[in-house]
């Protein structure tokens, strides 16, 4: 096919496609490449888990955060700089989103640098803060500083994604998940065991996968097979273009980096219960993210068309856009809660021998599970609101879910309820969060919509 029919194509998705063939056909990619991701961290688990010691399973979920906080500094970049673009093309100026896509490299050069030399001079005490003790400390510190020092890949890999998907291009941002995966699963083995690194090469291997990611994104626009093309006259950035990608981009990094203090807070509760219910989590939480990425893939599949009809002022497609997104997103969920819930001691037993972590991880996953029909309307309402430039609304939601909602009711529910309070506090704040952000978004959209009319 021409490049120009591909473009032609790409914006036809955008503007006029049905509103839930537009969301599948964006979304199901994504989700695709994304389940391809998710062996990132479950081949690591496993192939961890073969070594029988469940204090480096333990040590994996501690460094977790670690690696969210790097993609949250990226989301800055890649969330800023996608919404403008999206923006950018539907009102017809190809030349700032040109531009936009150049400062995303920019940007992603100057922070993924910042983060690794902070973060190596701090080592000891973010592993510390992680909740790392005395049996865990160790394997936390080595996995962390590796993650630490291939930052350029994991967050060029995840930035240039999202560059990718705001123009349309799904396909192209894919295939690099998926070459980086197939590296992570290949090097995995050889690295924990043929080199004999344990933990330390089970961060190796996902620094090299994210590499290989980063690469392939790389060579499509070297290559030219992108809508948007960056260009060395770009290199500068304007200054209306670095404020359009940091009021976007900065709440989306505050908001990321919310979650990320959610999840450290939670896990220094579960360590009160032993460094055993910190491995059981850790599984429980891999295990349902491939739920996760589902309403994640649809959510991002979603965030071009809001962005792009938004900039063309196509109010009434972007609330059909939104009822197909929440009712396809919802009905998927419910079909991958009924196998977690039969399923649940099986797919845990992948990846540990352990009775207790077998069991515990079990009531976890089932506990958890209850926020996948509920969370992916709250994600989903979210990018539209970063897609349509109003990151405020976007980190409210945010704000509320975590700091407002989630922390206090995970703190009152463990003090009341123990160890059962603590892991249905999420599924609690999801849902009352799913009802407050969708409307949010529907009555936002009818007032732009009635003040369009209006003028």
């Amino acid at each position: 096919m021409p490049e120009g029919r591909k473009d032609d194509k790409r914006i036809y998705i955008l503007s006029q496609e049905k509103p839930a063939k537009a969301v599948v056909r964006l979304g199901v990619p994504l989700i695709a490449g994304m389940f391809i991701m998710v062996l990132y961290n479950l081949v690591d688990t496993y192939f961890i888990g073969l070594m029988k010691d469940d204090y480096q399973l333990a040590a994996v979920n501690l460094a977790y955060p670690v690696m969210m906080i790097s993609i949250a500094v990226s989301n800055m970049t890649g969330a800023g700089a996608s919404s403008l673009i999206a923006r950018s093309l539907g009102a017809g100026d190809t030349e700032q989103a040109n531009h936009t896509v150049t400062a995303g490299f920019v940007l992603t050069v100057i922070s993924s640098a910042i983060i690794t030399v902070s973060g190596i001079l701090f080592l000891p005490f973010i592993v510390k803060g992680l909740g790392a003790k005395e049996n865990t400390f160790a394997y936390t510190e080595q996995y962390v500083l590796i993650i630490l020092a291939g930052s350029i890949f994991t967050m060029g890999s995840y930035t240039l994604g999202q560059l990718l998907r705001s123009e349309g291009s799904v396909k192209q941002s894919i295939a690099g998940m998926i070459a980086g995966t197939i590296t992570n699963i290949i090097l995995d083995p050889v690295f924990i065991f043929e080199f004999d690194m344990k933990i330390r090469g089970a961060a190796l291997a996902t620094v090299m996968g994210n590499a290989v990611s980063m690469g392939i994104s790389l060579l499509f626009y070297i290559r030219g097979k992108t809508l948007l093309k960056p260009c060395w006259k770009y290199i500068r950035p304007t200054a209306v273009i670095l404020k359009e990608i940091f009021w976007v981009g900065v709440p989306a990094t505050l908001e990321t980096l919310l979650t990320s203090a959610a999840y450290i807070i939670n896990n220094n509760l579960a360590v009160s219960y032993g460094e055993l219910t910190v491995a059981a989590m850790g599984i429980a939480q891999k295990i349902l993210s491939l739920g996760n990425y589902i309403y994640q893939g649809f959510a991002a599949g979603t965030q071009p068309l809001m962005g792009f009809n938004y900039g063309a002022k196509n109010y009434s497609r972007m609330l059909k856009v939104l009822k197909a997104g929440v009712l396809v997103v919802s009905g998927t969920e419910l079909l991958v809660m009924a196998i977690y819930a039969v399923f649940a001691p099986l797919l845990i037993g992948i990846f540990t021998e352990s009775g207790q972590v077998i069991a515990t991880g079990s009531q976890i996953l089932r506990t958890l599970m209850w926020i996948l029909p509920f969370v992916g309307a709250v994600s989903m309402s979210r990018m539209s609101f970063q897609a349509m430039g109003k990151p405020l609304y976007a980190f409210v939601i945010t704000l509320v879910r975590q700091l407002i909602l989630y922390v206090p009711l995970l703190l009152i529910l463990n003090h009341l309820f123990a160890f059962n309070g603590m892991i249905w506090a999420q599924p609690v704040t999801e849902l009352l969060m799913m009802l407050a952000s969708v409307f949010l978004l529907y009555h936002v959209i009818r007032t732009e919509e009635k003040m369009q009319k209006e003028t």
